[in-house]
């Protein structure tokens, strides 16, 4: 991708604190447009990497690293001195679930961080998944106490939710509608002038509140829907359908039906954690329980020790057990195309597999090594591997994959992906 200038957005300061899966993409956009982008991230591995021009997110290639570093416009950096100045900052740091319980302790930080750095005009917006009333409530006091400055008044706040896609190779920031909103008109205006250089297309909403939600119910109707299909999915064999095949021909009706495909369980940041956010707040405010997504969450945790009892069906009706099998297991992330292991249900499949005493290797062609739990052995896919594995897992789709060579070399293959066919081939 090119860069090139925009009037509306040349000499104008952004920082973005977080530099992952979110904020990597939207500095790098940011400069592209004509933004002079300081990036600010505690990662220092993630910082140096960065100064070499060396990506460790799939959707901002290296060539589009050297192209921002060669543009002057770009800096990464560990601390925030360099911040002064700032017209626009955008937080797209972590919001994680500690035992059930959101932690916001990242965007507690950041907020304090940045606050002494505001000048009156200056624009702050929120990315991070959060609950409703997490910017008003929670961020707002921090910017305003830290910079003496009022928010509405002296400086402009906003909510506005990602909608980065991991690995998706048509939908990314820049053609993916934007969802904006501001804690009142004026920062409203603020934050849609800025997103109106980024992306092709924004969605105003009248409330931050209603951003935040937004966010949540995208998700929680994922998780939901996933849900279903992985719940079908247990039962469709002993009712002798074909889930998948079933799925592909829901999905000819032209009217009130969307496919969700059955697999090993959700992971990522979003799916196994936003819905958990929404049902918290709403337990918390509300004293109600959200039935769906609790429903979600234990059909969804439990798919991983379903696809584990699947294969130790498998291999005793091959004469073997699994403590002592070698399972060769293609992916960890928890999406194809991607290295993302977080809340991977391929991770918790690979430790369940060898707690009961599997000899499993895991190939993984995306994920960077040093993210790789020290009690997991990579290999490179080759016959040689698949020949010598009792059993071959397909936890995640990985295009790099060679699946004719799996399902012909394999003598028992474990496909939770439906990527593979043949006589030895046994499909989720």
């Amino acid at each position: 991708m090119t860069l090139r200038q925009s009037s509306e957005a040349d000499g104008r300061r952004l920082v973005v604190v977080g530099l992952g899966y979110v904020g990597l993409p939207l500095a790098v956009r940011a400069v592209e447009v004509g933004y002079s982008v300081v990036g600010v991230d505690t990662d220092e591995l993630r910082v140096k990497r960065l100064g070499a021009c060396d990506s460790y997110i799939e959707g901002v290639d290296d060539a589009r690293l050297m192209a921002a570093a060669d543009s002057g416009r770009f800096h990464a950096t560990t601390d925030y001195d360099g911040i002064d100045g700032l017209d626009i900052c955008v937080i797209t740091v972590p919001t994680p679930l500690r035992e059930g319980v959101p932690d916001l302790s990242f965007v507690e930080c950041a907020g304090r961080s940045v606050a002494p750095h505001l000048t009156p005009g200056a624009t702050v917006v929120l990315e991070s998944t959060t609950y409703p009333g997490s910017t008003e409530n929670l961020l707002r006091p921090l910017l305003e106490e830290g910079s003496g400055l009022r928010a509405g008044t002296d400086f402009h706040l906003g909510y506005s939710p990602e909608r980065i896609d991991p690995g998706n190779p048509v939908w990314h920031l820049e053609n993916t509608p934007k969802v904006i909103s501001g804690i009142n008109p004026a920062s409203l205006r603020s934050v849609e002038r800025f997103y109106g250089d980024i992306v092709e297309r924004t969605v105003p909403v009248s409330s931050c509140r209603t951003a935040e939600l937004t966010k949540l119910l995208e998700n929680t109707y994922r998780h939901v829907n996933i849900a279903l299909v992985n719940e079908m999915t247990m039962v469709s064999r002993q009712l002798g359908a074909d889930i998948w095949e079933a799925v592909e021909a829901a999905s000819t009706k032209p009217f009130g039906f969307m496919p969700f495909r059955p697999g090993p369980g959700v992971g990522g940041h979003c799916l196994p954690v936003d819905p958990s956010y929404l049902s918290w707040q709403v337990k918390r405010l509300l004293k109600q329980d959200l039935r769906f997504i609790s429903l979600a969450n234990d059909i969804n945790d439990h798919m991983p020790a379903h696809v584990v009892w699947r294969i130790t069906r498998g291999l005793n009706e091959r004469g073997r057990s699994v403590k002592g099998s070698r399972v060769l297991q293609l992916g960890l992330a928890y999406k194809r195309n991607t290295g993302d292991i977080r809340e991977s249900p391929a991770l918790v499949l690979a430790r369940s597999l060898l707690s009961l005493g599997a000899r499993l290797v895991v190939a993984e062609p995306h994920t960077d090594a040093y993210l790789v739990p020290p009690d997991i052995t990579r290999v490179e896919l080759t016959e040689a591997e698949i020949r010598a594995a009792d059993v071959v897992v397909v936890a995640t789709d990985h295009d790099a994959f060679d699946y004719a060579l799996v399902q012909e070399a394999g003598a028992y293959v474990f496909d939770t992906r439906n990527r593979c066919r043949g006589e030895r081939v046994e499909v989720l």
